[in-house]
């Protein structure tokens, strides 16, 4: 076993936020059955293994966004066919959560297909927040870009976690997106961590990026202090119409090394196997929850893309012996 991975599981004690690329590296790049055994270590320090949380995702305001993000087909720049819609009712928002709890998600989490938060708009969203935390459930809202005092207003209301993702590394950001810098995001983030709102913050593996671009994600990921409480790795999903449609397939077991890496680097956070399960077999999904992997989303859809049943969903926490949270 290699010297980085040693050092992780004899020294598990305060998190480190000071990690190289070349460490990180070195982790990710370890042989597969060593980095496989540290993670699985290094999460049972940690957390509970076997104990995955089901969390579910509702759009609560899709499409017509003026971002030009190559992965979402949300984009109102992108032609595929997807039909914006007005921000939801309350009212039907708590009833996707009361359906979400019913069928064992912990955590619900609301997303909207927004450049920024409107102030118009914020009564609205503190209302379903307040709803949500009303039924037990952790809340999370992704809504873009935060200005000065709506991350206070949102900590208010009950806002348990904000996401807000890197997506991928500095150097590569550009190819994915120019209608948004690197730098607004961690002002974001900034803003979120300043208001005492947990931090919900990861990226998408698979976007034509390369191994030292993955690697430059999960060191920025891990150099962010505190570390976010939440790191959701999700796998693209290849939507028609949208510029990073057709690229490249990512080898399975290099998702799997993403995941590992996080729960490394990142042993206190709840590492979130995220999009793109709908096209994971069983046995992937397995590996990754074995890499640390604490969180799936539940529900048929996730935003606007498919995810797997409650009954496959189900058959697969049987089939692993998995309890959930």
């Amino acid at each position: 076993m290699t010297l980085s991975l040693l050092d992780t599981i004899r020294a598990p004690g305060t998190p480190r936020s000071d990690w190289s690329r070349d460490e990180v590296k070195a982790i990710h790049d370890a042989p597969f059955a060593d980095l496989m055994h540290a993670a699985g270590h290094v999460h049972r320090l940690h957390h509970r293994a076997g104990e995955v949380q089901k969390s579910q995702l509702l759009s609560i305001k899709t499409g017509g966004c003026p971002e030009d993000c190559g992965y979402c087909n949300q984009s109102a720049k992108f032609e595929t066919g997807l039909k914006a819609s007005r921000l939801m009712d309350t009212e039907t928002v708590l009833e996707k959560a009361r359906a979400a709890r019913a069928g064992g998600a912990t955590r619900f989490c609301m997303g909207a297909a927004w450049r920024s938060l409107k102030p118009r708009d914020e009564p609205k969203i503190c209302e379903m927040i307040e709803g949500v935390k009303a039924l037990g459930l952790e809340t999370c809202m992704t809504l873009g870009m935060l200005e000065e005092g709506q991350a206070e207003r949102l900590k208010e209301a009950g806002l348990d976690y904000y996401n807000h993702n890197l997506d991928t590394s500095p150097e590569y950001y550009g190819k994915i997106i120019t209608t948004r810098t690197w730098e607004d995001r961690i002002e974001t983030l900034g803003r979120v961590r300043g208001a005492g709102i947990k931090v919900c913050c990861g990226g998408i593996i698979g976007m034509g990026e390369g191994k030292e671009d993955r690697i430059g994600l999960l060191t920025e990921l891990a150099r962010l202090d505190p570390h976010p409480e939440s790191v959701p790795i999700n796998h693209l999903v290849q939507v028609s119409g949208t510029p990073l449609s057709g690229s490249a397939p990512l080898d399975g077991i290099d998702f799997v090394r993403a995941i590992a890496t996080a729960r490394i680097i990142m042993p206190l956070s709840v590492v979130r196997l995220s999009a793109g399960r709908e096209g994971m077999s069983r046995e992937l999904q397995a590996l990754c929850i074995l890499a640390g992997a604490g969180s799936i989303f539940v529900g048929e859809e996730l935003l606007t893309t498919p995810n797997p049943s409650l009954t496959r969903d189900a058959q697969m926490f049987d089939t692993l012996g998995l309890e959930a949270r």
